[in-house]
């Protein structure tokens, strides 16, 4: 998830009854509503009835970025880390391509805020200022650099001000490519007796295809080449411009979502071909009919469920939720993360950055909604709360 993102008490008629009977995505892009008491037992025990996303347990608790509150974002200690701590699927990655045309996991193409790369005076030359979607960007970027030279570099800590702890672990790993990824797919669903999913990001598309380096067919040549392709494969694929999911609906069989940033935001595709339509109109029953003609799910902003007033709390939740399951659509909002200022502000807990919150009161919160997942960077926390959401 990239820079689109916002780093950001419902009412009692929804409650745990709504989420347990909420919506699920069935392998063929139809939609399973069980039973409340078997949705728990789903939940608690790790997995529904069937294959593809409906085994899954609901809410979905999907590690961003890996285990990112706790290792370097996008590496594979903190994508291990990650399953270790529970984690039904984890994002890996996001997806970049290099100079000659591989396709890497980083959070966005910039890399010196996620890499040492600055400490390698052999690509000092490299430093360039862009248009990055229509913000200039000063660094350095994946597209000028061939696999190997990426492959000198070493992830770091990108939140130093909230994760000063996770710089510890600098420097430890390299950057990972997405056929590595699914590699590592494979040993690990063979190493811990169950399948691992993952949930790539196809960042910044339309930049990319106009630099030459379409990413949407390079993901789909991998995952025909590892057999990842089909609707019940264990790889979701989402992007926050919904030509991109588009494509790829052509392209591949995979589950597929589209990210939504703030209601007031444009996909930069929008921008690129002058559709005047924002997030708003995405949302309304309309727009999320049109996404189900694609698509099988969402991953909205958490605000985009429950906004926040002038002052950082929750409001009243919007109807999202039930837009989207009434359009067949599943939803994965991002993000939660354990420290204070990412939490509303009712749950916050002092006002050190580094400091954890209430962050199972806001668990409990978003999970009432109906909502049929989260994305977190503490995804042990995420499956705590979970826990104590379906056993009441």
């Amino acid at each position: 998830m990239g820079t689109q993102r916002s780093d950001e008490q419902t009412g009692g008629t929804t409650g745990r009854r709504a989420l347990l009977g909420a919506a699920v995505l069935g392998a063929g892009g139809a939609v399973l509503g069980l039973p409340g008491a078997a949705r728990a037992a789903d939940a608690r025990h790790g997995g529904g009835r069937g294959g593809g996303v409906k085994s899954l347990p609901v809410p979905t608790v999907i590690g961003h970025r890996g285990a990112s509150g706790y290792r370097p974002e996008h590496t594979f200690g903190s994508y291990e880390l990650a399953l270790d701590l529970g984690a039904d699927i984890v994002e890996a990655g996001d997806l970049v391509p290099t100079k000659d045309g591989h396709l890497v996991c980083r959070h966005e193409p910039e890399i010196g805020g996620t890499t040492d790369v600055a400490d390698h005076p052999e690509f000092a030359d490299r430093r360039r200022t862009k248009s990055l979607d229509g913000t200039s960007v000063t660094g350095w970027f994946t597209e000028d650099f061939t696999l190997a030279e990426l492959k000198t570099l070493r992830a770091t800590e990108r939140i130093l001000a909230n994760r000063p702890h996770n710089t510890l672990y600098d420097g430890r790993w390299e950057i990972p490519t997405f056929e590595e990824v699914l590699r590592w797919q494979n040993e690990q669903t063979r190493k811990r007796g169950k399948q691992v999913w993952i949930y790539p990001e196809l960042k910044h598309p339309t930049y990319f295809r106009k630099l030459g380096l379409g990413t949407e067919e390079r993901l789909a040549r991998l995952l025909r080449a590892y057999g990842k392709d089909r609707k019940n494969s264990p790889v979701i694929i989402q992007s926050f411009e919904p030509t991109s999911i588009q494509r790829m609906s052509k392209l591949v069989r995979n589950p597929l979502a589209v990210l939504l940033s703030g209601a007031k935001s444009r996909p930069w595709d929008f921008v690129e071909t002058g559709d005047p339509r924002t997030t708003a109109d995405l949302i309304t029953p309309e727009g999320l009919k049109e996404i189900a003609s694609y698509a099988q799910g969402i991953g909205p902003t958490l605000d985009l469920v429950i906004p926040k007033d002038s002052a950082g709390r929750l409001t009243e939740p919007t109807t999202l939720v039930r837009d989207a399951h009434r359009a067949g659509l599943i939803l994965h909002p991002y993000t939660m993360r354990n420290e204070n200022p990412f939490l509303p502000a009712e749950f916050r807990k002092g006002g050190d950055p580094d400091a954890y919150g209430d962050v199972f009161g806001a668990f409990r919160t978003y999970f009432a909604t109906g909502i049929d997942g989260v994305f977190t960077d503490n995804p042990d926390t995420g499956v705590l709360a979970r826990e104590d959401f379906v056993n009441g």
